[in-house]
C-alpha cells in the first residue's frame, strides 16, 4: 500500500496480489478510510494509499477497526466495556475471571501494539 506523496494503488491490483475478492478487499478499505488511516482518489490514477507511515500504524489498531476489541470478554474491554450481568462476582469487588481476562487481554494488546504494519510487511519478527 502506497504511502503520503506517493502514488495511489488500485483496489483490484491489492485484490490480485493477496489473491482475495474485490468485493471483500472493499469492505476492509472503507473500514480502514472511515478510521483515518487511508485516503482514497477515483480516476484512472486513483485508488487507495496510507495516511501515515506505516511505521505509525499498529496490527492492534487496525484488528480493533476490522473485528473490534482485542479482549475476550467484555467485562474487561477498554475500548467497548460491557458489564457481566450474569456472573456470579458482578457484586463482588474482584473477579478471578475478570483478573484472568484482563491479563489475555494485555497480553494480546502487548503483542499486537508492538508491530507496526512496516514490521508486518517485512516480516520482521519480535520477541
Amino acid at each position: 500500500m502506497a504511502y503520503g506523496t506517493t502514488s495511489f494503488v488500485q483496489r483490484h491490483d491489492i485484490a490480485t496480489r493477496q489473491n482475495i475478492p474485490v468485493e471483500f478487499l472493499e469492505q476492509i478499505l472503507l473500514a480502514l478510510k472511515r478510521a483515518g488511516l487511508l485516503s482514497s482518489r477515483r480516476g484512472t490514477n486513483g485508488g487507495y494509499r496510507l495516511i501515515k507511515p506505516p511505521g505509525h500504524i499498529t496490527l492492534g489498531q487496525v484488528i480493533r477497526i476490522l473485528d473490534g476489541p482485542l479482549a475476550p470478554i467484555g467485562c474487561v474491554s477498554r475500548t467497548a466495556y460491557q458489564k457481566c450481568d450474569e456472573c456470579p462476582y458482578a457484586g463482588h469487588p474482584s473477579c478471578p475471571v475478570q483478573r484472568a481476562m484482563g491479563a489475555v487481554r494485555d497480553a494480546i494488546a502487548g503483542i499486537l501494539d508492538n508491530y507496526s504494519l512496516a514490521d508486518f510487511a517485512a516480516g520482521a519478527r519480535k520477541p
